[in-house]
C-alpha cells in the first residue's frame, strides 16, 4: 500500500484529490453509471487522486452497506492508477475500523478519520482515540480537521503528539484558518511523508504558496482541470496566472455555493450542478432534497456565467 511500501514511502501525497461525490438514485441506492461517470470525469481532469465518503460525499449520511458499496466500486474504478483515500467519519470506533477494513480490502491507500462527534471529547481523548485506531487500522491515517461540523478539532499539541505514530501521515485541514495552517506547518516540518492538504477551494492557491502539499476541493468535481491548472501554477510560481485561476476557483465558488439554504447550500448546489453537467443524479443524502425548479434554473444559469455550461 502507499505510504507502506515502494518508492512513495517518503513522499508526500501532492496534487489534487477530488472529495468525490456519492451519486444517488433514492435513499440507499448508489447510482452506479453517475459514479462511473463522475469518476472517469475527474481522472481524465488530471487530478492526482480520489477521496472517498468525504463531507462532500455525505459519507456521515450513508448507510454501512452503502459506504462499503461506495469505496469497493471505487477502488475498482481507479484500478490503481492513483491513489484512494476513504473517509472514516463513524462516531463508533467499531464501525470505523471496519469500514477502513474495507477500505483495505477493497484497496484503497489510506483513511481520513475525523473526531467522533456528538459527545464531548477532550484533547487527550482525542489523541488516546486516534493513537488507537491507528494501531488497529490495516491502512495509514491522515487527520480530518473540520471543527465546524465535528465540535471539535485537532489542536496543534495533539498533531505534534500524534507526529510518534509512523502510521499517521498527514492532514485534511478544512477549518478554513489559515493561523492554524502555518502552526501545524511549522510542527510537521520534520515529517518529510506528512501531507498537509486543504478543503476550502478558496484557500487552495495560498495554502500551497505557502507550503501545503494540495487540497482535497469539492469543486474539482465539476471542474478538475481547473484546480489542477491552478495547483501546477502555484508550484512553478507563475503568480500572474496563479491569480487569474484563483479568480476563476472564487468566482465559481461564490455562483454556485450560494444557492439554497445555508446549511446545505455547498453540497446540495454542488449536486445540482454536477446533475446539469450530465455527470450523475443531483439527489443529496436524507435529510436533504433536491433543489426545487427555480433553484435548478439558478444554478443552471451561474454554470453559463462562470463558463461550465453552454447557455
Amino acid at each position: 500500500m502507499l505510504f507502506l511500501t515502494g518508492p512513495l514511502v517518503n513522499t508526500p501525497l501532492t496534487g489534487i484529490f477530488p472529495p468525490l461525490v456519492t451519486p444517488l438514485t433514492d435513499r440507499d441506492t448508489l447510482e452506479v453509471a453517475g459514479l462511473e461517470r463522475l469518476t472517469e470525469h475527474v481522472l481524465a481532469g488530471g487530478v492526482h487522486g480520489l477521496f472517498l465518503l468525504g463531507t462532500t460525499g455525505e459519507g456521515p449520511s450513508l448507510s454501512q452497506r452503502l459506504k462499503a458499496e461506495v469505496v469497493e466500486r471505487g477502488c475498482r474504478l481507479v484500478a490503481g492508477r492513483l491513489p484512494v483515500m476513504v473517509g472514516v467519519t463513524d462516531p463508533s470506533f467499531a464501525d470505523a475500523l471496519a469500514l477502513a477494513g474495507r477500505a483495505a480490502d477493497a484497496g484503497a491507500d489510506a483513511v481520513v478519520i475525523a473526531p467522533p462527534y456528538y459527545l464531548p471529547l477532550a484533547q487527550s481523548e482525542l489523541a488516546g482515540y486516534v493513537e488507537r485506531f491507528a494501531a488497529a487500522s490495516p491502512l495509514p491515517v491522515l487527520l480530518y480537521h473540520i471543527p465546524s461540523l465535528t465540535g471539535v478539532g485537532f489542536e496543534p499539541e495533539t498533531i505534534r503528539r500524534l507526529l510518534n505514530m509512523s502510521k499517521v501521515v498527514g492532514l485534511k485541514d478544512s477549518g478554513r484558518d489559515m493561523t492554524y495552517q502555518h502552526t501545524v506547518r511549522a510542527i510537521v516540518a520534520n515529517r518529510p511523508d506528512f501531507s498537509l492538504l486543504v478543503g476550502p477551494e478558496e484557500l487552495l492557491a495560498e495554502a500551497v504558496l505557502l507550503g501545503a502539499h494540495g487540497g482535497m476541493c469539492g469543486g474539482a468535481n465539476m471542474a478538475p482541470r481547473l484546480y489542477v491548472d491552478l495547483y501546477d501554477a502555484v508550484r512553478a510560481g507563475d503568480l500572474a496566472r496563479v491569480r487569474l485561476l484563483h479568480e476563476r476557483v472564487v468566482r465559481i465558488s461564490d455562483a454556485i455555493y450560494s444557492v439554497g439554504s445555508s446549511g446545505s447550500s455547498y453540497f446540495v448546489s454542488l449536486k445540482c450542478a454536477l446533475g446539469l453537467l450530465g455527470l450523475c443524479d443531483d439527489l443529496p443524502a436524507e435529510p436533504y432534497t433536491r433543489f426545487t425548479r427555480a433553484e435548478r434554473e439558478t444554478v443552471r444559469s451561474r454554470l453559463c456565467q462562470v463558463g461550465l455550461l453552454n447557455a
